[in-house]
């Protein structure tokens, strides 16, 4: 981030986020909520694995792709 910050200077930019963000805030911002999406799949694997009767929890890999899916979105658009 501090090559890339040297390299191109960040600016104050509105995305869907209800605040400007810099790029670092937006970079901050999304791995909290990759952090907290890993530990509510975590927390509720038992249950998917209830409702959708499978014989096993669901792959944590799941919740790696969806937590990468939304720090890009939070990156990009926020």
């Amino acid at each position: 981030m501090t090559v890339w910050e040297i390299k191109s200077p960040t600016t104050l930019r509105k995305g869907f986020l209800p605040m400007a963000t810099t790029r670092g805030d937006r970079l901050f911002i999304g791995l909290l909520g990759a952090a907290y999406i890993n530990l509510a799949f975590v927390g509720l694997s038992g249950k998917f694995a209830e409702w959708l009767t499978l014989e096993q929890d669901p792959s944590i890999w799941i919740s790696f792709a969806i937590s990468i899916a939304a720090l890009l979105l939070v990156m990009r658009k926020g």
